[in-house]
């Protein structure tokens, strides 16, 4: 199968309120970088963008009057869970699971300031 560069053969794809800033949320969260995928509307907000989180693809918009926003759980391995946890509260999230440690890593659960649920773990060592 012939895939995009930097597509999976799944990718969430996101219908946001504010998807500049939720963009904005992702780079100081989670370090994710611009794809250089995005394309605006005349009004200034988001039609499509995308952005890279360790190697993934995730797909935004700005919700219209047809495509009201969606919500999502997004379960995200990241290298230390404590440190992704305090940049996700200082940046607006809020805890859902504090953070502990279970029998497939380090975890804790935030819900961004769009409303989108994060389950961020970092694997045992």
């Amino acid at each position: 199968m012939n895939l995009p560069s930097g597509h999976q053969t799944i990718m969430p794809y996101l219908i946001l309120k504010g998807a500049s800033q939720f963009i904005d949320f992702c780079k100081k969260v989670f370090d994710a970088k611009d794809s250089n995928q995005q394309v605006l509307r005349d009004d200034g907000t988001v039609m499509h963008a995308e952005i890279i989180l360790s190697g993934s693809t995730i797909m935004v918009t700005d919700e219209t009057k047809d495509w009201s926003q969606q919500n999502a759980n997004l379960f995200v391995y990241v290298p230390d869970a404590d440190e992704t946890y305090q940049k996700a509260l200082d940046n607006g999230a809020t805890s859902l699971m504090g953070l502990s440690d279970q029998d497939y890593g380090r975890t804790c659960g935030v819900t961004d300031p769009f409303g989108n649920i994060w389950w961020i773990t970092s694997v045992k060592q």
